[in-house]
């Protein structure tokens, strides 16, 4: 197998890493990638995505102290369904170091203006939660000599989270090239995928529809009821434009 990268970069990020694969007849190996894998639409449909670009997908899910385990019930229920080589499920103590309405006894906001965000961050944002979750998943590369990582976020739809941000990925993936002993020695030269960056909600929802992904199985509210999602956090709303922009009918309940 004969393997060219090429690193597209716009002014100021990175913007994709395009793997193109020549493989003959006699070999049929594939890349290996590690997929951040929280059970949402999001890191759902970028499953899909790494799995029709021919991955073989290591998918890695955390329990940081989240308020509620039904994001975790959807990953392993999606991992299952896409047949990925293995699903790995780490435990970090995030909700000790609090600051967020996700890890704290703190107030979801509901019913916010989402074509209109305001400029401070929301209390939904973990503190550092990207950083923390992406080193994990460069070491689990690191291991399994995979060089792509997967992370489903978006800088159109979404909630104005700092670690979202092109420039975050770009100086991430830097850093893990600096950081690592197979970034030094050459063994691999570590890509952050991020292919939902640039797209709309609705737009990411038609991918992954003309991929085959059943969005019944996954999880995006905040704070859910049971089983229900709330319908007014601004993953809900975001959720429910999105399926509205893309004339199709979300397969989840709410409340």
């Amino acid at each position: 197998m004969s393997e060219f990268r090429l690193n597209v970069l716009l002014p100021g990020f990175l913007r994709s890493c395009i793997s193109f694969q020549i493989m003959n007849q006699n070999n049929v190996s594939q890349p290996k990638a590690v997929v951040l894998l929280s059970g949402g639409l999001d890191s759902t449909t970028t499953l899909a995505i790494a799995r029709s670009e021919g991955y073989d997908c290591f998918c890695l899910s955390f329990h940081y102290g989240q308020r509620q385990s039904i994001e975790l019930e959807r990953a392993a229920q999606v991992a299952k369904a896409f047949s990925v080589r293995r699903h790995l499920v780490l435990r970090l103590d995030l909700d000790k170091i609090g600051g967020s309405a996700l890890t704290d006894d703190i107030e979801v906001p509901k019913g916010q203006d989402i074509n209109h965000p305001g400029k401070d961050i929301p209390v939904t944002y973990v503190p550092a939660r990207n950083t923390i979750l992406l080193a994990h998943a460069i070491a689990w590369a690191e291991v399994l000599g995979a060089a792509d990582i997967f992370i489903g976020v978006n800088a159109v739809d979404y909630s104005g989270y700092p670690d979202c941000r092109p420039e975050f990925l770009e100086a991430f993936a830097r850093m893990a090239n600096l950081g690592t002993r197979a970034g030094i020695t050459g063994a691999s030269v570590f890509a952050i995928r991020a292919p939902l960056l640039y797209l709309s909600k609705g737009e990411i929802i038609r991918k992954g529809i003309a991929l085959g992904v059943d969005y019944g199985m996954t999880h995006s509210c905040y704070d859910p009821q049971q089983d229900k999602a709330c319908g007014k956090c601004d993953a809900c709303l975001l959720r429910l434009k999105g399926f509205a922009d893309a004339g199709i009918k979300d397969p989840v309940s709410y409340v």
